[in-house]
């Protein structure tokens, strides 16, 4: 006998929220199944209808995963009620929304998905997967800079973000590769040091690369791609 699905995977699953807002949504009383009031904890089987905020949802058959290239001025929300949200810009006709963010002066790639699991496994901070920049910052790089940004630097309520890769690219640019993602980590980490950034471009998200994908377009990953990046997932 089948037992079911978890709810809040289910949720997840359809598009509508990760598996923690999911959970948000069923303490809220905004989750039924079969008319009912759900609770955290239930279990989803073959025949259930399971309505959020009183609308039935199903699980997509199709996992849509999209590289995007987000010109700076857009923000990584799905709140109608923001003039610059991307998935109002996208306009894809399914339901979907960012994994992870890239807050709104920044720009480059930005991974879409209508599944929640994948986008919880690319976020997990234990997970340590890459992220790549092309930063260029408001006076000269320095061999002190670079190997200061390399070292770890305390940047939120005394915390030191981890060790990564930096290098210089050009005289005011460089590359750098981190494994977590603080709140606008290498903006607070330059202004450590007493730099500002001008532009910040995300060229990678662990195997996916931005590559020649023009501003504001999309595209769906290869073939390829995703059976990589599901294989570092570990959800082949």
């Amino acid at each position: 006998m089948s037992e079911g699905t978890r709810l809040n995977k289910y949720i997840s699953e359809a598009g509508v929220a990760s598996r923690r807002a999911a959970d948000r949504l069923i303490e809220e009383g905004k989750v039924t199944i079969n008319g009912k009031r759900a609770v955290v904890g239930d279990r989803v089987f073959e025949d259930d209808i399971v309505a959020v905020n009183g609308k039935r949802i199903e699980k997509e058959e199709e996992d849509i995963i999209l590289a995007f290239n987000k010109p700076r001025g857009i923000t990584c929300t799905s709140n109608p009620e923001d003039k610059d949200n991307v998935i109002d810009f996208i306009g894809y006709p399914k339901r979907i929304y960012s994994i992870g963010r890239l807050d709104k002066d920044s720009q480059g790639l930005l991974l879409m998905t209508n599944n929640g699991e994948l986008a919880n496994q690319v976020m997990r901070s234990r997970g340590e997967h890459e992220k790549e920049y092309i930063v260029t910052v408001d006076r000269p790089v320095t061999k002190a800079f670079i190997k200061g940004m390399s070292n770890g630097v305390p940047i939120l309520d005394g915390r030191v973000t981890k060790k990564c890769t930096v290098e210089m690219t050009g005289e005011c640019e460089f590359r750098i590769i981190l494994k977590q993602g603080l709140n606008r980590q290498i903006r607070r980490m330059c202004e450590y040091f007493g730099y500002d950034v001008v532009t910040l471009k995300r060229v990678r998200v662990m195997n996916i690369e931005l590559g020649k994908l023009k501003e504001g377009r999309y595209r769906n990953i290869t073939k390829q791609e995703r059976e990589e990046l599901l294989r570092q997932l570990g959800m082949e």
